[in-house]
């Protein structure tokens, strides 16, 4: 009987780490999903670097509750899947909400941004913001304009003196 008692707080362990150390956490419902589906999500998550587990929701208020987390122990009801993303903070919502968008049977119900729990609408918020490239290349689009200009500019006064000495 110790040796279980001895895994579960292992494995409690194990989830309170994870709720420390992503960027973001996202709770999910995937009640009404078939099997094709969940493993699409799960294919779409792997590729985004997401974590995505089904744990007994039990452990995972322990764990909250070790993470000092107590507020999401009210989400932690029925069928719950958590997405872990130690790297990238927009992944999991973005991927998560755009999967919900096409299976109304997903359904968000909470998570972790930056190690404070987060309402449904910060989530949603989070997921409509562009990823890291889309960011990226928006930045280098912002100082390529007065470069591009001037070379537009220098090309026209050349283009000028050009028809003036011919």
């Amino acid at each position: 009987m110790s040796k279980t008692i001895e895994l579960k707080k292992q494995v409690v362990t194990e989830i309170a780490d994870k709720f420390r150390d992503s960027k973001s956490t996202i709770l999910v419902d995937y009640r009404g999903l078939d099997v094709a589906e969940v493993t699409e999500l799960r294919s779409k998550l792997r590729e985004a670097g997401v974590e995505f587990k089904v744990y007994k929701n039990t452990m995972s208020r322990r764990a909250a509750e070790q993470a000092e987390l107590s507020e999401l122990t009210e989400t932690l009801v029925g069928p719950t899947a958590i997405a872990f993303s130690p790297e990238d903070v927009v992944a999991p919502a973005k991927v998560l909400n755009n999967f919900a968008k096409e299976h109304e049977a997903l359904e968000i119900k909470g998570g972790i941004i930056e190690g404070k729990v987060a309402t449904l609408e910060q989530i949603k918020e989070l997921a409509d913001l562009p990823s890291y490239e889309g960011l990226l290349s928006m930045v280098l689009s912002v100082l390529q304009a007065p470069i591009r200009n001037f070379a537009y500019a220098t090309k026209a006064v050349a283009e000028q003196k050009e028809e003036q000495g011919a």
